[in-house]
């Protein structure tokens, strides 16, 4: 039987990554304000700065429906949202 204060806890990560991962895409709209004219690796930034969160909150539903590991797989989750947050807005222009 899953104890209730569990269930909370994991409630309560996965808004958490849901927190991090609005404002991991918010700071990556500061990679929209770059100059029109954008290379490969800068269309890769955008798309990784932007999409790229989304993508990592997925992934982590996912790795949870299959694991059930749900814990283990929100913190995955953020840890993916901040990767490639910063990855996306490393490669993005400037």
């Amino acid at each position: 039987m899953v104890h209730p204060a569990d269930v909370v806890t994991v409630v309560l990560a996965w808004l958490a990554v849901l927190a991090v991962c609005v404002a991991a895409v918010l700071f990556g709209q500061t990679a929209r304000s770059a100059p029109r004219r954008r290379s490969a690796t800068g269309r890769i930034g955008l798309f990784l700065s932007l999409s790229g969160p989304w993508l990592a909150v997925v992934g982590g539903v996912v790795a949870g429906a299959l694991s059930g590991a749900w814990l283990l797989a929100a913190a995955g989750a953020a840890a993916g949202v901040v990767l490639t947050s910063v990855v996306g807005l490393s490669l993005a222009p400037h």
